[in-house]
């Protein structure tokens, strides 16, 4: 090359180099580093969304996911989620109603850099195991349907849930049964999940020490569908009321099996049974008159119920509102809230870190909030304040609460 053609060439060089600083100065996205570094832009972190979708309480499952990206939608659209430059994304782990799967999305969300917290799981079988893989990556679990005991009893300064707990649901339950229903004898069935199991334990308690009689006690599997040796043994202790701690799929099998056996009386169960597709497995004629006790209190008494029910709508238009979905709102926006807190103490940029997330916990510990379930907040293990337990009866084909 000449010595001529050589300085046009750098002269071109130097115009094209001069152009890619100006265009990059004008338009360059920018790119943001959650894990710790500095962010140049709005920070995107990470929901994680643990419940049954395709085996298991699917209906409860699904209803969990709705709830919380319902939540999402809604805190992405604040003001303080604008002003903390943070937007929320979900990410959705299938935990099949199944410990062992459970611990497998524990195990994919804890390996997540992006994710500031875990809004699940439903089953108590399937949170247990998992928030100790949630524990050791000091990740924040919030629970909005997890009801026995010993999740919170484990000492986890991680593990929270905005639901209360079956010593609270299993003795209401009881007292209802010999106060309300005037029931005597019981015959009392579980699935031999933590969950069936304590719930069972504690309504077997409380309605002995309320006068009644247990006339006798079986295990069963969660996933059973053929009662009918069971219905046999039910039917020959005469009970005046059947109580199941489980699931609506198993425990509808059961309530259809027992009126077509010939045990015709009501069966009652915890918040496991509270879902229209209790009464669709069941059928309708099988379910009239069936019991179940639920956490809180009836989405129509509460304050911002009408809100929420007027949003999901809107949002789900062929959907049913189930019996978790405004609790998995109301604990994915409690999320939420703590990673804007948290913010504020690390930025925004480190709120996936090892001391964003240590932040987080704490906000989440210190919640003093009114959700669409009501006043939210935690006592020292994790547990709601929140005690209300309601009654439900199907009546017409529907869940009613109960009224004497």
């Amino acid at each position: 090359m000449s010595m001529g053609k050589f300085k046009k060439y750098l002269s071109v060089v130097a115009v094209l180099a001069a152009v890619a600083l100006v265009v990059t100065g004008c338009g360059a996205s920018t790119t943001t580093t959650t894990g710790g570094g500095t962010s140049t832009g709005p920070v995107s972190v990470t929901i994680g969304i643990g419940a049954p979708i395709t085996q298991g309480a699917t209906a409860l499952g699904l209803g969990m996911e709705r709830g919380a990206k319902l939540a999402i939608t809604d805190m992405n659209a604040s003001a303080e989620a604008k002003a903390a430059g943070i937007t929320f994304t979900s990410t959705t782990g299938d935990d099949q109603g199944d410990p062992k799967t459970g611990v497998n999305v524990a195990n994919q969300f804890a390996s997540n850099p992006n994710l500031v917290g875990v809004m699940g799981h439903l089953n108590s079988g399937v949170s247990i195991p998992a928030s100790a893989v949630y524990s050791r990556a000091n990740i924040v679990m919030i629970s909005p349907a997890s009801t026995n005991p010993a999740l919170t009893l484990q000492g986890l300064k991680n593990v929270f849930r905005v639901c209360t707990i079956d010593s609270v649901q299993g003795p209401a339950a009881a007292d209802r049964a010999t106060g309300d229903l005037g029931k005597k004898a019981v015959f009392i069935v579980d699935d031999s999940t933590p969950y069936g199991t304590g719930l069972a334990d504690e309504f077997g308690k409380e309605f002995t020490a309320k006068g009644g009689k247990v006339l006798g006690r079986e295990k069963t599997g969660d996933k059973d569908t053929d009662f009918k040796a069971l219905v046999t043994k039910i039917k020959a202790t005469n009970p005046d009321l059947v109580y199941y701690g489980g699931v609506y799929n198993a425990g509808a099998l059961l309530s259809k099996q027992l009126k077509d056996g010939g045990v015709k009386v009501p069966m009652m169960g915890g918040d496991g049974l509270y879902d229209g597709q209790y009464i669709k497995l069941a059928g309708a004629a099988n379910a009239e008159g069936d019991f179940a006790t639920s956490v809180g209190l009836p989405l129509a008494q509460l304050p911002a119920g009408e809100k929420f029910t007027t949003e999901f709508k809107a949002a789900y238009p062929n959907d049913e509102i189930a019996a978790y979905d405004a609790y998995s709102y109301d604990a994915a926006t409690v999320i939420m809230k703590a990673v804007l807190v948290a913010a504020g103490k690390v930025t925004a940029a480190k709120v996936t870190s090892p001391e964003g997330r240590a932040a987080i916990i704490s906000a989440v510990a210190a919640t003093n909030y009114t959700g669409i379930t009501g006043a939210i907040a935690f006592d020292a293990k994790g547990d709601t304040t929140n005690k209300a337990i309601t009654l439900y009866v199907v009546k017409g084909g529907v869940w009613i609460p109960f009224v004497k």
